[in-house]
């Protein structure tokens, strides 16, 4: 790969990284407010218990979306330091040894496995 296309895919990274951070910003601040303020609801009446069902659930699925783009920001992350400190080794696939290819890279930057052993690693998970 060559210097172009890796400050391509540093950029990319960078990119998705400061997507990710303020997503789960956003998810800090509606997990930091009351359940008075979530819901809009002023009054210092107790709720309904049907109410309290409906923002838990809520709340358990903020915190899923939430895990979910952790998740996806510790690949970014990884990504950013293979890049960085081991640049020999960012666009090579952790399987094979072969080259992951520039174009899988710009759709996934934070793709660790080619095609071929992606495809393996996904159809072992079905079996």
């Amino acid at each position: 790969m060559n210097k172009k296309q890796l400050t391509h895919l540093e950029k990319r990274l960078l990119e998705e990284r400061g997507r990710v951070m303020k997503e789960i910003g956003n998810y800090d601040e509606q997990f930091s407010g009351t359940l008075q303020a979530s819901d809009g609801d002023l009054s210092s009446y107790s709720f309904h218990m049907a109410d309290q069902g409906t923002d838990a659930m809520e709340r358990e699925k903020q915190f899923l979306f939430a895990s979910k783009e952790g998740r996806y920001l510790w690949h970014v992350n990884e990504a950013l330091r293979r890049l960085y400190f081991k640049p020999k080794e960012f666009g090579v696939c952790h399987e094979c040894g072969e080259e992951v290819g520039f174009e899988r890279l710009d759709a996934l930057p934070h793709a660790r496995l080619c095609i071929k052993c992606k495809a393996k690693e996904e159809d072992a998970k079905r079996a």
